[in-house]
């Protein structure tokens, strides 16, 4: 029972984190807004049903039933058709009835003698204001979780300490994880190495990080290595020599380089059958920052291979093939793994708490870089439109030829459509590979 109270604890953690996620994004939007004048009619948390509402002036906030989105509306996103002009009352084709429907609506944001107080109207840089300021939040969200997950709680750490000694050599090919008589002794437990012992020096070199130790290792196939440990308050001074195995290569995401036979490429390096023990150590808040900066990098480039990567879930949910660990995921998932990482009975409170900080650390930076797709309905969409905006004026200016009036960015309703479609197809695939194929921790 209580395993099962901890598991719902973890998915509310998320549901809670998500929805301050989502209102913080909504808040950055709607403050420069404001501040620059533009009539805002409602901040809402959610899409669907409107559970709770209150007007404040002349905008209305409140939270809606599905908690996966948000919206401020402003007056006037869309320009009309023409300047000065205003929307049409006809239009034939699907497509065109969309963009009729999205002018309608604008339209009717538009208040008499408040046409001054248009999102539309804005300068270039205080549209890319208003719309970057939602994932800007995100982003502060993200730094402050990350802060709080390094300099408080502290990230775990390989030390030079060892954590465990292999009896023999299995390998790596193998799906054994008991060792047979065949298998040949791991060097590391021939040369008498313990669990416990810290590495001193290795071949007459001082070890002060564990990746040290490694490569000397994996480049000594075959060659004795003179190696001290310290145990028990004193120094032992060993030989091992390590075994020419062959091991998988990986590539900067944790994934196996395949060749062009699409096998997967190994290589020989020295193996003594050691791991190190970790230890949670607590980060300078310097480590915040480039942090943020390689969660970014890894998101994006998700993001950057989402077909291939949707290819990849698809042959999970649908086939035999395994999950990435580090592949795309929905929100189902992600509260899966808050659940199971909550209910974790056989590690401290505190890690448990940490790992559900840097969930929702990776969760905002996610929220970031999805925001800034250039593509509408997102927000990226919005900046593109005021960047192409002051291209277009720019070279107007240049030449000297009449303003163009701002980006029609309603003609692009279709492609939003499109978009939308697309984007509910891919959250339906994750989460139905959520619920059959999930990534797990346990």
């Amino acid at each position: 029972m209580e395993t099962v109270l901890l598991y719902l604890v973890g998915i509310l953690v998320v549901v809670l984190g998500l929805a301050v996620s989502i209102g913080l994004h909504e808040i950055g939007h709607l403050v420069p807004a404001k501040l620059f004048g533009v009539k805002v009619s409602q901040y809402m948390i959610g899409f669907g049903p409107t559970l709770w509402s209150r007007r404040r002036g002349e905008t209305e906030y409140g939270v809606k039933a599905i908690p996966l989105g948000g919206y401020i509306s402003m007056a006037g996103m869309f320009p009309p058709a023409k300047p000065g002009g205003k929307a049409r009352n006809a239009s034939t084709g699907f497509f065109q009835t969309l963009v009729q429907d999205a002018r309608t609506a604008n339209a009717d944001t538009i208040a008499p003698g408040e046409e001054s107080r248009t999102f539309y109207r804005l300068p270039v840089w205080k549209r890319i204001i208003v719309m970057f300021g939602g994932p800007f939040m995100n982003l502060v969200l993200a730094v402050v979780l990350f802060t709080i997950l390094l300099c408080g709680f502290g990230v775990a750490q390989a030390t030079t300490t060892i954590g465990s000694v292999s009896e023999c050599v299995i390998p790596q090919s193998s799906e054994r994880t008991e060792c047979a008589a065949s298998d040949p002794a791991a060097p590391g437990n021939e040369a008498g190495i313990l669990p416990g012992d810290t590495i001193v020096s290795v071949d007459g070199t001082a070890i002060t990080e564990w990746d040290q130790a490694t490569a000397l290792i994996r480049a000594s196939a075959g060659d004795p290595l003179d190696i001290v440990v310290e145990r028990d308050g004193r120094q032992v001074e060993l030989t091992a020599t390590p075994l020419a195995t062959e091991r998988y290569v990986y590539d900067d995401l944790g994934r196996e380089v395949e060749g062009a036979d699409g096998q997967p490429i190994v290589q020989e390096v020295g193996f003594l059958g050691i791991g190190p023990a970790s230890a949670i150590v607590q980060q300078p808040v310097t480590e915040v920052l480039p942090m943020v900066g390689t969660n970014i990098v890894e998101v994006s480039k998700i993001f950057l291979n989402l077909p291939q990567r949707l290819m990849d879930v698809a042959d999970a949910a649908f086939g035999g093939a395994e999950r990435d660990p580090n592949g795309p995921i929905s929100v189902v998932g992600v509260g899966r793994l808050a659940g199971e990482i909550a209910s974790i009975d056989t590690i401290p409170v505190v890690e448990r708490t940490a790992a559900l900080i840097g969930i929702l650390a990776s969760l905002n930076v996610a929220l970031f870089v999805f925001n800034l797709i250039p593509l509408l309905p997102l927000d990226g969409g919005h900046i593109a439109g005021a960047l192409i905006d002051a291209v277009r004026r720019g070279f107007a200016r240049l030449f000297r030829r009449p303003d163009p009036g701002p980006v029609d960015v309603a003609k692009l309703i279709p492609v939003t459509f499109a978009v939308v479609i697309l984007f509910g197809g891919m959250s339906a695939l994750l989460i139905y590979a959520d619920i059959v194929r999930p990534i797990s921790v346990l």
